[in-house]
């Protein structure tokens, strides 16, 4: 018995073989129409993965862009949002708060922030410039980078020091024309003089755009020398890593309600904007990879109609294996295999023309690149078969189904 099945084993085989043989037979016997009716697939599969890929690395770009602001941060302003008219008479949000809020476990960073407009000078040049009054920990919580010097430390804060970091944009406002290294250099914020100590690369966002000039001192130099007042502007809080952002929103206005009395603040909570944005791409993702599938399903087609041609054309060939003993599932399974491995094919050399993009994309110096993944790759080349087995089963069912007589007639 166990010889038997052995042997039928062996025999099923054999078929699946031949079957595949032939089929490849046919296929580089029209070498042309082979490919022509790849093309349908090649250009359905790399528009998927290209589009999956394309969104991807938008997506990254974007978050990336994001982190500048500080990642997972609470920002908390007094009143109660940015509409609020009465927030400037709202005094209530003290240093006292940020210290307390530093005591925390799911606290990594808190900063302090009070802000003015003024006019910047450094001999003849003169800017409008944003003086921010931080903390020591403001440039790791917000998480800027520094291009030149060095930032200034608890010892700065606590003696009222005019020690100033400058942006990037201010560097080249005020130092640009005459090419002098600001570092050392004495700069004049309003009728205040400030030493320059270092020079952090320009925020996306934070105290306003990119655009503007931004002068960072500390806060305390601030309070005294600027503005005459012990309130803040803004707290900013860095979450810890593993802490998720909503829960840390809930225990911070539930601790600062209690210590205030009443809730007189609102927390802008800069991970549900990382959160919006990425489900806004992962959606437009989707989209344009939905449409682009429709030209996996246009290829498939192509295929099914060149198929069913095939089958019209070979009706001798058909007739005659099944004149020297070919059954019907072995006719329906060369046409199978020939269809899949059309559209197998296809896939590959899809796959490899998305890689192909890609790398073109990146050539042209664009600000991002394309980020591949292994799974619309699977899902890219696991489509294409399928594709080939429910669009190729007609014609190889019409092929099967001819009778040998009329065949060889």
């Amino acid at each position: 018995m166990t010889a038997h099945v052995a042997g039928r084993f062996r025999a099923g085989l054999d078929r699946l073989g031949e079957a595949f043989a032939m089929a490849l037979r046919a296929l580089g016997a029209h070498r042309m129409r082979s490919f022509l009716t790849m093309l349908g697939i090649i250009i359905g599969i790399a528009s998927v993965i290209s589009v999956v890929a394309l969104g991807t690395g938008t997506q990254k770009q974007v978050l990336e862009n994001i982190s500048s602001l500080g990642t997972n941060t609470l920002e908390i302003f007094p009143g109660s949002g940015f509409g609020d008219v009465r927030s400037d008479k709202v005094k209530t949000l003290v240093v006292g708060d940020a210290d307390a809020l530093r005591s925390l476990s799911y606290v990594a960073g808190v900063t302090p922030t009070v802000s003015t407009s003024t006019t910047a000078r450094f001999g003849s040049t003169e800017a409008n410039a944003l003086v921010n009054g931080v903390g020591r920990d403001y440039f790791e919580v917000k998480g800027s980078k520094l291009v030149d010097g060095r930032l200034f430390d608890e010892s700065s804060v606590a003696t009222l020091s005019q020690d100033a970091v400058i942006d990037e944009n201010t560097s080249k406002a005020l130092f640009g024309q005459s090419g002098i290294n600001p570092i050392g250099q004495v700069i004049l914020a309003g009728s205040v003089p400030c030493r320059v100590i270092g020079v952090i690369a320009s925020q996306q966002g934070g105290f306003g755009s990119n655009d503007n000039l931004s002068i960072y001192l500390p806060y305390t130099s601030v309070q005294t020398r600027f503005i005459g007042s012990t309130s803040l502007r803004s707290v900013t809080v860095r979450v810890s890593d593993n802490v998720d952002s909503q829960l840390a929103e809930t225990a911070v206005t539930d601790f600062l309600t209690k210590r205030h009395g009443s809730k007189d603040f609102f927390i802008l909570n800069t991970d549900d904007i990382r959160k919006t944005i990425t489900s806004t791409t992962q959606t437009l993702t989707l989209l344009v990879a939905a449409i682009a599938l429709i030209s996996l399903i246009v290829g498939g087609i192509g295929v099914m109609n060149i198929m069913l041609v095939s089958v019209s054309e070979r009706v001798g060939e058909i007739g005659v294996r099944m004149a020297v003993g070919a059954r019907r599932q072995d006719i329906l399974r060369q046409f199978l295999i020939e269809a899949g491995l059309v559209c197998l094919i296809g896939g590959v050399l899809g796959i490899l023309l998305a890689f192909g993009f890609g790398l073109a994309f990146s050539a042209f110096g664009s600000s991002f690149s394309l980020v591949f993944s292994m799974t619309p790759i699977v899902v890219a080349v696991v489509s294409s078969c399928a594709i080939g087995l429910i669009f190729g089963y007609l014609p190889a069912r019409n092929a099967s189904q001819l009778d040998p007589v009329v065949a060889l007639s």
